[in-house]
């Protein structure tokens, strides 16, 4: 069997002794080549744009724009590479975004560099890279019962506008802003006003806990909840 080209990977993490730890730990892997390393989810979109990789390690609370938002612009606009997240998160307001966005692979930072290149073999070849404990934890949320979703309030929580509660909705359906703005027939920029307004009454700081939210108060239904 003919042996796959080396793995061409970009690491994102805001963290720079974590990001340089990573790249490091990269370099003596067999079958990985590190092409480049980003701060935050902005300049992870950038360099995936610039240097198509076929895979990106991706960190989920950075700054300017997070792992959750930068994997869905990515997986858009540049399908060809796969996106791995690598973070200290195991919950389920990181793990389902996460995955939803479009990740194929999610490992926690105590992963060694076996399950690194396991899971970047695994995306490479169609399959999920999930480590043991992300499918334990997959396999226990399929394993729960089905509990009747909360009722829509009223009133919006927080003051929320009918619009901001209308995005609110929207991005906990996966929806990047450029395809809100699509469906509302708005600008991006007038999106994203409406998402810092939002997050500002609501006191988010990032769109896994707007998903989260958006749960919580009976905005949206969760993936699997009967409609």
């Amino acid at each position: 069997m003919t042996a796959r080209r080396a793995a061409r990977v970009v690491v994102a993490d805001d963290q720079t002794v974590v990001r340089e730890g990573i790249v490091m730990l990269l370099g003596l892997l067999p079958g990985i080549e590190v092409v480049g390393a980003a701060a935050d989810g902005e300049e992870a979109v950038r360099l995936a744009a610039e240097l198509t990789p076929d895979v990106v390690l991706m960190d989920l609370r950075m700054p300017r724009c997070d792992g959750v938002e930068a994997t869905r612009r990515i997986r858009t606009d540049h399908p060809g590479t796969q996106v791995v997240v690598l973070t200290t998160y195991a919950d389920d307001d990181s793990l389902f975004p996460a995955l939803q966005a479009g990740a194929r692979g999610y490992l926690t930072k105590d992963a060694d560099g076996d399950e690194i290149v396991r899971a970047i073999d695994d995306v490479l070849s169609g399959e999920a890279g999930l480590s043991p404990k992300i499918q334990r934890r997959l396999l226990e949320r399929l394993s729960e019962p089905v509990r009747n979703p909360p009722q829509p309030p009223d009133e919006p929580p927080d003051g929320l506008t009918a619009r901001e509660t209308e995005v609110l909705r929207l991005v906990a359906e996966g929806r990047s802003n450029p395809e809100i703005a699509r469906t509302l027939h708005v600008s991006t920029a007038t999106v994203k006003t409406h998402i810092n307004n939002l997050f500002a009454k609501a006191g988010l700081r990032h769109r896994a806990q707007a998903i989260h939210y958006a749960y919580r108060h009976g905005l949206a239904q969760p993936p699997g909840q009967p409609t």
